[in-house]
């Protein structure tokens, strides 16, 4: 059930900065297969786009979760099949998942990298995507818990459109409207603080242990750090030094 929007705090109207100058085009940039991970509400949205911005058009962003709600709208084979475990709450096969990854790269080719988000996330599904894609290069962002509960807790959305709002660093221009509507902001029932301290205990019991699977192969880089913008300065570095 959704509930009114706090007041908007004056220090919390100022915004992201966007980010320096992308990386330009360049024929020896290495295609590697990179996948992003992080807990729920740890910025990899954010940090995804800020690297397919920068290193465009060498990574390909693969968002399984997307993909595959686009299967399922378009009715592909995989779709109707994934559609089968979905309707009755069942979750889809990591088989199925991973044919859904070779699919997307197929289609992509070898002009680009891909960089994986959502998938893996249990050390059973890292296994199956191995017999199939080799992961490169891991980014991990490790953000404190007390900031993602902070930030999802403080997230506020325009149901119709999907926009996202933060009082602390995102606000809407007006107290509890969308930007471009004027129509109110909602909090999402999972976005309250209970629920989002169930999602991350759930991510330390089951995708954390993919940290120690790819450091032992000696593939993965943790990024500490509270803010997207100041996380990326070093993501984006490391990534120059692996790619380029």
């Amino acid at each position: 059930m959704a509930t009114a929007a706090p007041r908007l705090a004056t220090s919390a109207r100022s915004r992201l900065v966007r980010t320096s100058n992308p990386v330009m085009p360049d024929t020896s940039i290495k295609k590697r297969t990179t996948l992003i991970l992080g807990k729920p509400g740890g910025g990899k949205g954010t940090i995804s786009n800020k690297i397919i911005q920068d290193f465009t058009p060498h990574f390909h962003h693969l968002s399984t979760g997307d993909v595959l709600r686009q299967h399922v709208r378009e009715e592909t084979e995989i779709g109707l099949q994934a559609h089968e475990h979905m309707k009755t709450g069942g979750l889809v096969p990591d088989e199925l998942m991973v044919r859904l990854l070779d699919d997307a790269k197929e289609k992509v080719g070898d002009e680009k990298g891909l960089l994986l988000d959502g998938f893996p996330r249990t050390i059973e599904q890292a296994a199956a995507l191995d017999k199939s894609i080799s992961v490169d290069l891991v980014i991990n962002l490790d953000v404190p818990t007390k900031t993602i509960v902070e930030r999802i807790s403080d997230r506020w959305i325009h149901p119709p459109s999907g926009r996202i709002y933060s009082y602390s660093y995102n606000p809407p221009k007006v107290e509890g409207k969308d930007d471009i509507t004027g129509e109110p902001l909602v909090q999402r029932e999972d976005d309250r603080p209970e629920f989002v301290k169930n999602r991350l205990d759930a991510y330390e019991k089951t995708t954390a242990p993919l940290i120690d699977y790819y450091s032992e192969r000696g593939i993965l880089k943790s990024f500490q750090g509270t803010q997207s913008d100041v996380i990326y300065v070093g993501v984006k570095e490391w990534l120059k030094m692996k790619l380029i």
